[in-house]
């Protein structure tokens, strides 16, 4: 395990741990399954097991942790149903805060969105689906971090947060998506460059985001999955 890096001092002994246990989680540090034991926690981080308990009962109510009587707290399994539901919140939070931040993009933004994208291009020969999940983070997050709703941005992290303790990139069972994905970004990021109506970058970021789940639950589930519908009955 690493040794855990200096917290801010203005920081709570709670919030300390909370910093902590979530990176530990996201990095698959603690894998899906992996045993919270708050004594070790408590010791590692040099402070009381009463910290340590409030930072796992917010990592609950994130849906990170799972906590089961008689057992204790462990990290999350998720399954292809909490996927399914996380990526359809995904899809309609990231496109209409996406939407949101358009018109506050700067020249600046654009660029570094439009060379991160390049990048996920250049890294398609390697094919490291964990590398490509991250630059596909980054590109959104590029878009949609000057959404003026600061709310809006913390639910998109929120989702991005429970889909990030999944065990493997989706990339991984569908890799064709990711030449796919490579074309939607391009096609996003021109609709924000000429400002296309912010009804039609919702859209189109909210299908981009479908898209991906559609051809993970059709490779997962050839037989018995149809196309997946978004909750407002449209169709990516």
């Amino acid at each position: 395990m690493d040794a855990v890096s200096p917290t801010p001092p203005s920081l709570s002994k709670s919030q300390q741990a909370y910093q902590w246990l979530r990176e530990q989680i996201l990095t698959q540090e603690f894998a899906p399954g992996y045993r919270l034991v708050l004594a070790t926690i408590a010791a590692e981080l040099g402070m009381s097991v009463v910290p340590v308990r409030e930072a796992i009962r917010q990592l609950e109510a994130e849906g990170l942790v799972t906590f089961e009587r008689n057992v204790g707290a462990h990290v999350s399994m998720i399954d292809d149903s909490h996927y399914r539901h996380s990526m359809q919140a995904l899809a309609i939070l990231e496109g209409a805060t996406t939407a949101l931040a358009a018109g506050h993009l700067t020249a600046d933004d654009l660029r570094r969105a439009r060379e991160t994208n390049t990048r996920i291009v250049e890294s398609l020969d390697s094919f490291d689906p964990r590398a490509l999940t991250a630059l596909n983070r980054q590109f959104h997050s590029i878009l949609f971090a000057p959404c003026p709703n600061p709310r809006m941005t913390e639910l998109v992290d929120a989702e991005w947060a429970r889909l990030g303790n999944l065990r493997d990139s989706t990339f991984s069972f569908v890799p064709h998506r990711a030449q796919e994905s490579v074309r939607e970004h391009e096609n996003i990021l021109r609709l924000i460059e000429t400002g296309a109506p912010p009804a039609q970058i919702e859209k189109a970021s909210r299908q981009h985001r479908l898209a991906t789940l559609n051809a993970y639950l059709t490779h997962k589930h050839a037989d018995d999955a149809g196309p997946t519908r978004t909750p407002t009955g449209g169709t990516p």
